[in-house]
């Protein structure tokens, strides 16, 4: 049988698929699509006996638990999840219950997530690492479980490991894939435990924007651990917070974490690539819908290869994938090598939209039948939107003193505090880390505006530690 003639690849399999998804705070179905809920859309949803999905709007998105709620009250309880994150704790939750009920030995777990609700997603796999997955009907005990979840003191971390060998069930994560996560969600503590390195994870990928340049979305890359560096816990203090400067915080918690790990002993296999692009051109919504050319949709097929080249499990649906320039054959039952880029010719960089409801591109229509490298090389040459350009409010921020966290050499972390005032990431790489970036920015690099000028990428890198993918 044609792989292009099955409903799903893969066909079927022995085990079922939980896969969790969360948006960010600004998709909203009825706005531009993230990424997220491309991916979604693409996915097998008729048969919870194979495959079994689920689906949060993001932050932002609140609805009062009872309905009894004023309309009035309602939209504050929104604005302020929107603006601060004051119900992380309800996705998180909610999204846990969702496991806690459909979790049964056997199943395989892979959760993905979008800017804000990649945090949730990596917060999600965070907490199941800690607390483990509750047997369902446990409904009570998932406040008690969050809490714990969330204490980062020495009886904290010994009260979790208590609870999670009492109460819970040890999991494993198939595969957690992210585009262009943030640092935090609102008011949540600076970072929550587990969300950089998590060794329950089997397959991590985390597509990342080169040229993001807004304080607030500063990238937040995975920790590359020294494997030679340990933690005395009677050494620790009561409370991290209390007793710490944040980068010697930042580095205890690394450490506490890998000691909670050490059982773990196959390695997560991390892949984290660059892309060309603001946040929302790596996240998807910055163009309307069925705009093609695209840059985001460069990144939404990347993270669908690497499930199957990661052998997840999870099921597509094969014609949806054509949708998107992606052949089922060259994913299943093998994946095949890219064939190369092709050649710039007379194609141009396509210029930036005057103002974020003016984007620009084809009708999808027109787009859809292409083959990928055709589809690569339109979508490689696509507008970009910076919304400091097209929502100058963003400035404010950029004006306000903020404190930023990096890594440094291998496993030590160090913060600093000042005016971004529009600066682009840095990217600082070691002979041990290098620097992915994806083969379509090199097409990008290549390429010329119809002025003649060149593509300079906003990310301050050392070229010398990094490496081309596909």
């Amino acid at each position: 049988m044609l792989v292009d003639s099955l409903k799903s690849i893969p066909p079927g399999h022995r085990y079922r698929t939980l896969i969790l998804c969360f948006d960010d705070r600004a998709h909203k179905l009825s706005d531009n699509d993230s990424n997220v809920v491309e991916f979604f859309r693409l996915l097998k949803k008729d048969d919870s006996s194979e495959q079994q999905v689920y689906h949060q709007s993001g932050i932002g998105i609140y609805t009062p638990l009872n309905g009894t709620a004023s309309q009035l009250m309602a939209k504050f309880s929104e604005v302020m999840d929107d603006a601060f994150g004051w119900y992380f704790q309800v996705h998180v939750m909610d999204a846990y219950e969702f496991l806690m009920q459909n979790y049964t030995a056997g199943d395989r777990i892979c959760i993905f997530g979008v800017a804000r609700g990649a945090y949730t997603a990596c917060s999600l796999a965070g907490m199941i690492h800690k607390v483990g997955v509750l047997p369902a009907g446990n409904h009570k005990l998932v406040p008690r479980a969050y809490k714990m979840y969330l204490r980062n003191d020495a009886e904290g971390w010994k009260q979790s490991a208590a609870f999670k060998k009492a109460f819970s069930i040890n999991v494993k994560i198939e595969f957690l894939g992210i585009w262009d996560t943030v640092s935090s969600a609102g008011i949540v503590p600076k970072r929550l435990p587990f969300t950089n390195f998590n060794s329950i994870v089997r397959t991590f990928r985390h597509a990342v924007a080169l040229d993001e340049c807004r304080a607030k979305f500063e990238a937040d890359w995975r920790d590359h651990p020294n494997k030679q560096q340990d933690l005395n816990i009677s050494s620790m203090p009561a409370n991290l917070h209390r007793h710490l400067p944040d980068h010697d915080e930042e580095d205890l918690l690394n450490a506490l974490e890998r000691k909670s790990s050490e059982q773990n002993n196959t390695p997560t296999d991390i892949l984290e690539v660059w892309f060309a692009g603001y946040h929302c051109d790596i996240c998807g919504g910055s163009a309307t819908k069925n705009t093609a050319p695209n840059l985001a949709r460069i990144p939404l097929r990347w993270m669908i290869r690497e499930c199957f080249t990661a052998n997840s499990g999870i099921l597509f649906y094969s014609n949806l994938l054509m949708d998107i320039g992606l052949n089922p054959s060259s994913l299943y039952p093998f994946v095949s090598p890219r064939p190369p880029s092709l050649p710039i010719g007379g194609n141009h960089i396509q210029c930036m939209p005057t103002t974020s409801s003016n984007a620009s591109g084809a009708p999808e229509a027109s787009y859809r039948y292409q083959t990928e490298e055709e589809m690569e090389l339109a979508d490689a040459l696509s507008p970009v939107h910076d919304q400091l350009s097209l929502y100058w409010p963003w400035w404010l921020l950029e004006l306000l003193p903020i404190s930023t966290r990096y890594q440094l050499k291998e496993d030590s972390w160090t913060s600093r505090s000042g005016w971004n005032l529009g600066r682009g990431r840095v990217i600082r790489a070691t002979k041990s880390a290098q620097i992915k970036i994806h083969r379509s920015v090199k097409m990008r690099l290549e390429a010329r505006y119809a002025d003649g000028s060149r593509y300079i990428p906003n990310a301050r890198l050392d070229e010398s530690y990094t490496i081309w993918v596909d």
